[in-house]
């Protein structure tokens, strides 16, 4: 986006539309696999709409065109993971505390990625990053179709209501923590190379940052398994955040100490890697039944979505306004009142009762 030109705050805002249809899109598609029993076709419906919606940034380059490719590209592209979500839970029943074992992957193709792409964008133009995402979204595609069909699990709480489960002041506290977790992630998703940048650091130097951050999330989900049994998922998260704000303040502060700056990327595992995996797992376990596949949705749209926006919008405001430096403390902010949140109203014994009562 910088390379066509645009401005800060217009990047912040293309970005945003990006999250901002993770908002809607998710709980529609989640609707339709829901009340259909249909998960696995929407993602593969949604990759292939994605390709062919995303084709469209090869034709032009300017503001609105962009912001039309993202809005319809992400529309689908945003139905795709929740549901992949919910089909792979499906697929483990009786040990959904595997999940973060298949997850990892996702964390390896980021590092294969961002270890290549960084170099070659050092030889090339960065007219090769459009190429390079429609050619993976095609493996995405192809992967779909290759993903064996599970019939739907028969669930005896078949009735139990959306509204209810979302009244639960234990669903609406997780769901403010995923939106706090994830807004003081969007300045980093979208303004961090730029950032790096701006201290001289080369595309090479931060493709190996990003992957490093990846890097420790993977051996993260390996060791999930063991770890939410083991400290439970409270703990868990307060030890993330905790370890959240220690990063967005050294990002902030000590922007050109390198070896500071690896060990604020290795607390990418924390900040992310732990708090994604607990909050699927305490999704799965408090939208049960034919709420499944929305509850993944809700969880997308209200973390990865306005959280998203949030951040994005956020981020390249106050960048503008007080500084690059700043849009990192902002996230320190939002870190520690998540971490707030998750102390008063997190609760282990919370999740046994809402299981009984629902």
């Amino acid at each position: 986006m910088e390379h066509l030109g645009f401005s800060i705050r217009e990047i912040g805002e293309l970005t945003a539309i990006l999250g901002a249809t993770k908002i809607v899109a998710p709980n529609i598609w989640g609707w339709w696999a829901d009340r259909r029993g249909e998960h696995l076709f929407v993602v593969r419906f949604a990759s292939i709409a994605s390709i062919i919606a995303f084709a469209g940034i090869f034709i032009g380059s300017g503001y609105w065109w962009v912001a039309l490719v993202i809005a319809v590209f992400s529309f689908f592209w945003n139905a795709s993971l929740p549901q992949f979500e919910a089909v792979t839970l499906n697929h483990l029943t009786g040990k959904i505390e595997h999940y973060s074992s298949i997850r990892l992957w996702g964390s390896v193709g980021f590092i294969v990625t961002v270890a290549l792409l960084g170099p070659l964008l050092e030889w090339w133009s960065i007219e090769l990053v459009p190429v390079v995402l429609i050619l993976l979204m095609v493996g995405i595609g192809v992967s779909s179709m290759l993903i064996p069909v599970v019939p739907e699990q028969k669930h005896t709480q078949s009735n139990i209501s959306l509204a209810k489960v979302m009244r639960n002041p234990l669903v609406m506290a997780l769901l403010l923590v995923a939106f706090l977790n994830q807004a003081a992630h969007g300045t980093y998703y979208t303004f961090y190379t730029l950032y790096m940048e701006s201290f001289d650091y080369s595309k090479g130097l931060i493709g190996l940052l990003w992957a490093v951050g990846v890097g420790v999330e993977v051996a993260v989900f390996i060791f999930m398994a063991k770890w939410i049994p083991r400290f439970g998922e409270r703990n868990l998260m307060l030890v993330s955040l905790a370890l959240a704000m220690v990063r967005w303040v050294v990002i902030a502060l000590y922007p050109e100490d390198l070896t500071l700056i690896f060990i604020a990327q290795s607390f990418h595992a924390a900040s992310f890697g732990v708090i994604h995996a607990v909050s699927i797992h305490l999704i799965h376990d408090l939208f049960r039944g034919k709420l499944q596949g929305r509850g993944q949705a809700l969880y997308s749209s209200v973390s990865f979505g306005a959280g998203g926006v949030v951040g994005s919008l956020l981020g390249g405001i106050i960048w503008v306004s007080s500084g690059s430096s700043a849009i990192f403390i902002f996230s320190a902010l939002l870190t520690l009142i998540a971490f707030i949140v998750t102390w008063i109203w997190i609760r282990p014994q919370q999740v046994d009762i809402f299981k009984l009562n629902s």
